[in-house]
């Protein structure tokens, strides 16, 4: 049920990705870089679930001095997120096998200096360390510019955001990349990923929806996505995103090739009806960036405290991390983004405090309360 891929292949070291080579499973660690054991731990997890690769996030030189420590103890297939710390990729290279960077990252640093000299630079330090490269672009953190220029067409913008950067990377000589345009919805997922393969049908696709959130809604919006593009012949590389507990991080790879094996053997399953009508939780996977591990209970106690709103369509996002969390929350109706200590409460983009582990489930409900009493209000009769 999976037709042939379109794509040209790739490789990482000895792996080949895309076209003619099976379709690669990864998944990413979910402890601190820097506690190199519990992270060694993730890794072999992760690989002996039947990862093809590994992601480990850096974010500082200390996270660094952790990679070479880990890379000395694992054979496995690592690629490194950068993520807001391009200026990393020079350390990191001599310990992982690909790089990812965000485009809608770029503009934060350096101001100076244009994104194609940004991007010339992270290729030449793939190239010299023969690393391939993942283009990684997120709906929760576009360049500013594509937003302005696409307007109110945000599948546009992040289509036409990838497809400027393969443009840089082709005119530069680069052959060993792939692309991922990922968001928390799967239908948009679906949307970017087909509108960007009729622009660049031989560019190999990284497939995953961010945020997926706890099982099993996380695993039914990832298969909505895998179900829609593999069958269309789209996706060469795949990652289950859930929230899960730190020791059960393996499971990721299991779910992955669960849904591959269902899809390749037409084992459709009808998506509920009215799926997305009701309340819809969005929470990260976790990864090194989570400063406090109270994140995954959190994002527990959200789903089971509000399942009194089931009913209402409203979209509540629990976030783990500094990173992503500001800007990956603005879209929700009412989001949380975890701190080492503290946790910010937002209502869509406006910020309405910080309150601690303990404090934030009663703050919420009452928040949730607020806000499905004013759109009763709104939507009674006059």
């Amino acid at each position: 049920m999976i037709p042939p891929r379109r794509t040209r292949t790739i490789r990482i070291r000895s792996l080949e990705l895309g076209g003619h080579a099976p379709i690669r499973l990864q998944s990413m660690a979910a402890t601190r870089t820097q506690d190199v054991e519990a992270t060694l731990r993730q890794v072999q997890l992760i690989q002996a679930a039947g990862a093809d690769l590994v992601r480990i996030a850096v974010d500082s030189k200390a996270d660094v001095e952790a990679l070479a420590r880990i890379r000395a103890r694992t054979d496995a297939l690592l690629s490194v997120d950068l993520q807001e710390n391009y200026r990393l990729a020079e350390l990191v290279a001599p310990h992982v096998d690909k790089l990812r960077y965000n485009p809608g990252h770029l503009h934060h640093h350096e101001k100076d200096k244009s994104t194609r000299d940004k991007v010339a630079w992270l290729v030449d330090v793939c190239a010299r360390h023969g690393l391939a490269l993942r283009i990684g672009v997120n709906a929760g953190s576009l360049a500013p510019e594509y937003e302005q220029r696409h307007g109110d067409d945000h599948v546009g913008a992040l289509v036409h955001s990838a497809a400027d950067h393969c443009e840089i990377v082709d005119a530069l000589g680069f052959h060993d990349y792939v692309v991922s345009i990922k968001d928390s919805d799967p239908k948009l997922v679906v949307d970017a990923n087909i509108r960007f393969a009729q622009l660049r049908p031989d560019v190999p696709l990284h497939l995953g929806v961010t945020e997926a959130g706890l099982p099993p809604d996380g695993i039914i919006k990832t298969r909505i996505a895998f179900e829609q593009l593999l069958s269309r012949g789209l996706g060469d590389t795949l990652r289950v995103s859930l929230t899960l507990p730190f020791e059960d991080k393996g499971r990721e790879i299991t779910v992955a090739r669960e849904l591959l094996d269902d899809i390749e053997n037409g084992r459709f399953r009808s998506v509920p009806p009215n799926f997305f009508d009701g309340l819809n939780i969005i929470a990260c996977p976790s990864c090194s960036r989570v400063e406090n591990e109270k994140f995954i209970e959190l994002a527990q106690d959200v789903k089971a405290l509000t399942t009194y709103a089931a009913a209402h369509k409203l979209t509540i996002a629990v976030m783990g991390c500094r990173v992503n969390g500001p800007g990956e929350t603005d879209d929700a109706d009412l989001g949380l983004w975890c701190g080492p200590n503290l946790v910010n409460l937002k209502r869509g983009s406006e910020e309405l405090g910080a309150y601690s582990y303990d404090e934030i489930l009663g703050r919420l409900k009452d928040e949730l309360d607020r806000l499905i009493a004013r759109r009763a209000a709104a939507s009674s009769p006059v």
